[in-house]
């Protein structure tokens, strides 16, 4: 039996399989991406898959801080379209 791995969403600080959270990424030059692969270089922090959840984290600046960087309104936007494809 394979092990799942989980990951903390920063908003609601619960456990997650990595599948059912977004990985945003500050990469070792500074620009913060989204990161679809699961694999990016860098610092990361995860954030449920939830329009409700997403708008928090951006009202609560939440992964301004995580990431030690401004995230960049694009990054939300995204995150908020890949939800409305799916």
């Amino acid at each position: 039996m394979k092990k799942i791995p989980l990951r903390r969403c920063l908003v609601t600080n619960e456990s997650f399989p990595k599948e059912e959270l977004f990985r945003i990424v500050r990469t070792p030059n500074g620009e913060v991406i989204l990161d679809t692969t699961y694999k990016a270089n860098g610092r990361g922090a995860y954030v449920k898959k939830d329009e409700e959840i997403i708008l928090k984290a951006k009202a609560k600046k939440v992964l301004d801080r995580a990431l030690e960087v401004k995230v960049p309104e694009e990054v939300y936007e995204r995150m908020l379209n890949y939800l409305k494809m799916k």
